[in-house]
Order: structure tokens, then C-alpha cells, then sequence
């Protein structure tokens, strides 16, 4: 985002409302996630760190509402959309922990990471960085919490590749058509260097950017046929 663009600082307004949302989403998600399983299908461990959660996404909903108080915004100023919910609702806990604790706070990483830069260029620093390292821990369900979201009983390499595939349908989405990606065009960088320290490993990295390119290259293929299809209405 070009801070010297007339439009930039409607569009940071803009973003910073989206973020609001988006941790709204995020706290309905983890909540959904303490409440929809009992003890056999997601152990009471998992139950406790996704209450956490709530508690962490409920501090970032109070530091996105002053924060877009400070930038002029009001709440329901900006249309949104519930997509990013819709990650939360699959009815397999370990599905359900790829698309949130993998999908939606890598984004949520890329995203802060790319509004604090913003910030930074036009001189206003802001308090991010514990909203990032949040993300971040939540980010690495990995082994671990992939076992701790499935019982022994319903372990198995066919649900875990179930998962990792539904991961990378999420991430897909969440690349918003080549908005976000490692190349310049892309608007929102991928977060490497905070994506390894959540536990993304660089295969992880390089597969999400090359994934990106593919979100990038059907945008265009779609824009280009758009505009073919105007042009011989048009004739």
C-alpha cells in the first residue's frame, strides 16, 4: 500500500476495519470450538488452550476498536464479509484446527505485518508486535496439536492428509486472487521469518508462495476473459 496514493489513508481505515472483523471471527471460532465437542471428539487440553484463545482474540478486539477510534473509523462503517468464519465451522476438530489455527492466523500474521509497515512509513508506530507473537503461537498446531485435536482412536494418515488438504483449500481462499504472495504485485507479503518462528517450516513457506502464484495467475486469467467478454459485447 503506497502511503503517498490519495487513497491511502481511506484504504489503511479500510484495513484496519477488516481486521477488527476478522478477530471477531476469530473469537467466534475458538468459542464454537470449546462448545461444539464433547470430551470424546477434542480432549479437554484442547478445550483450555482454545479458551485461551477466546481471551487473546477478545484483547485484540478491544486494541482493533481503539485503534480504529484513533484512525477515525467507526464499527460497521466498512462492508465484510463472514468467510473467514467460515474456516471454523468444519465438523472435524482437526479440520477445524488446519483452517484457524493454521490458515487464519498465518493470515492474520502477513496481514499485521503488512499494517504495521504501513504504519511505520508514514510515522506511527503501533503496538502490534504482542497481536503478532499471539498469532504466531497460535499458529503451530503441528504435530502436536494435530494429535491433540484427534483421539487415539480416530488417528490416522488418511485424517491427517484430510487436514492438510482442507489447509490448503483455506490458504488458497485466503489469498484473495493474488492479494497476498511473495512477489511485488501482491499486496500483502507472505510473513516468512514469523511464519518459521510459528513452526512453518521453508517447504511450508515456498509452498504457500507457490500457491499464491497460481491464486495470482487464475485472477488474471479470469480478468483477461472478463474484459475479452466486455469487448465483444461491446463490438
Amino acid at each position: 500500500m503506497a502511503t503517498d496514493r490519495p487513497a491511502a489513508a481511506e484504504r489503511s481505515r479500510s484495513l484496519m476495519h477488516g481486521i477488527f472483523v476478522g478477530e471477531v471471527q476469530a473469537l467466534e471460532g475458538a468459542g464454537r470450538t470449546c462448545f461444539d465437542f464433547d470430551d470424546t471428539e477434542a480432549p479437554f487440553q484442547l478445550k483450555l488452550d482454545m479458551a485461551r484463545q477466546c481471551w487473546d482474540e477478545s484483547r485484540h478486539c478491544e486494541i482493533s476498536i481503539k485503534l480504529g477510534d484513533h484512525m477515525g473509523t467507526e464499527i460497521g462503517e466498512y462492508t465484510e464479509s463472514t468467510f473467514l468464519y467460515s474456516a471454523a465451522c468444519n465438523p472435524d476438530p482437526v479440520l477445524r484446527l488446519c483452517g484457524v489455527n493454521r490458515a487464519l492466523e498465518g493470515l492474520a500474521i502477513d496481514v499485521v505485518q503488512h499494517h504495521e509497515g504501513v504504519r511505520q512509513r508514514v510515522g506511527r508506530p503501533g503496538a502490534r508486535v504482542l497481536r503478532r507473537l499471539d498469532a504466531r503461537r497460535r499458529s503451530d498446531p503441528r504435530e502436536d496439536g494435530l494429535r491433540l485435536a484427534a483421539p487415539p482412536h480416530r488417528q490416522g494418515p488418511e485424517r491427517r492428509e484430510r487436514a492438510l488438504e482442507f489447509q490448503r483449500t483455506v490458504d488458497s481462499i485466503f489469498n484473495l486472487g493474488g492479494f497476498r504472495g511473495d512477489d511485488e504485485e501482491n499486496v500483502i507479503q507472505l510473513a516468512r521469518r514469523f511464519r518459521e518462528l510459528a513452526g512453518f517450516t521453508e517447504e511450508e513457506n515456498d509452498s504457500l508462495s507457490a500457491l499464491a502464484r497460481e491464486s495470482t495467475e487464475q485472477a488474471r486469467q479470469m480478468a483477461e476473459m472478463a474484459g475479452a467478454a466486455f469487448d465483444a459485447s461491446a463490438s
